[in-house]
């Protein structure tokens, strides 16, 4: 993980959790959409078992540990939903306040998002000045992350499989077989976007600030304010 990272760069609403102990791999291959058997980082989600979206993180490797880049405000909740898998398993799951989540857009440190490089880079490291401009630049690439803006969605709903955030060839995870029919049918009638405005009576979550929102629509009737990036167009045609 890159050290003395230039100031402004920590993303204030992230934060780490660390997993430790016997074979996380292993056992966070076993819950979560994305396969953490191989290269990391990789973007994945924590389903309920009809394939709904509880939690979504960013997976990195730390030597045999495996650490999760999280929202601050989903820390407590993921760390107790993943103590009720652990079951008897002889692995540590806390939030590790030594580490921070670092964003820059130049590239110039950290790699690339794994959902989309377009978003920049990121890496981990200790916590220094509070970036900005971070929301505004994820939201206009029409890239959604959060429990205030995926909800419990379905997770293809979330437009996971176009960022990166699912493995069908990886085995069972938590909500595989809703989620798996949902690919394999190529059924997908609803889509998180992004538009401009307030996002009318569709709106989850509004931006008022940046004059963004982000609306759950079925496909045969986006807004004809929303942003529609290249790697959601044509899922979208």
């Amino acid at each position: 993980m890159p050290q003395n990272s230039p100031t402004a760069t920590t993303l204030a609403d992230r934060s780490v959790i660390r997993l430790s102990g016997e074979d996380v791999r292993g056992f966070l291959q076993g819950l979560v959409t994305q396969d953490v058997a191989g290269d990391l980082p990789v973007w994945a989600g924590l389903l309920s078992a009809q394939g709904k979206c509880l939690f979504d993180f960013i997976v990195w490797a730390d030597g045999d540990d495996l650490l999760l880049d999280c929202e601050v405000e989903a820390v407590d909740d993921l760390i107790k939903r993943l103590s009720i898998y652990r079951l008897r398993r002889p692995i540590t799951i806390i939030r590790d306040e030594s580490l921070a989540v670092h964003w820059s857009v130049s590239g110039e440190q950290g790699i690339a998002d794994p959902r989309l490089a377009a978003l920049g880079n990121r890496w981990l490291g200790p916590e220094d000045e509070a970036a900005s401009g971070w929301l505004e630049h994820r939201l206009r690439l029409g890239v959604c992350e959060g429990r205030a803006e995926l909800g419990d969605l379905l997770w293809l709903e979330c437009n996971a499989d176009e960022l990166n955030g699912v493995s069908f060839g990886k085995g069972c995870f938590v909500g595989q077989e809703n989620t798996a029919r949902m690919n394999w049918r190529q059924k997908i009638n609803r889509r998180l976007v992004v538009v401009e405005g307030d996002g009318g009576e569709r709106v989850r979550i509004a931006y008022p600030d940046l004059g963004l929102a982000v609306v759950h629509a079925r496909i045969d009737d986006i807004p004809a304010d929303a942003l529609i990036p290249p790697w959601l167009a044509p899922v979208l045609s």
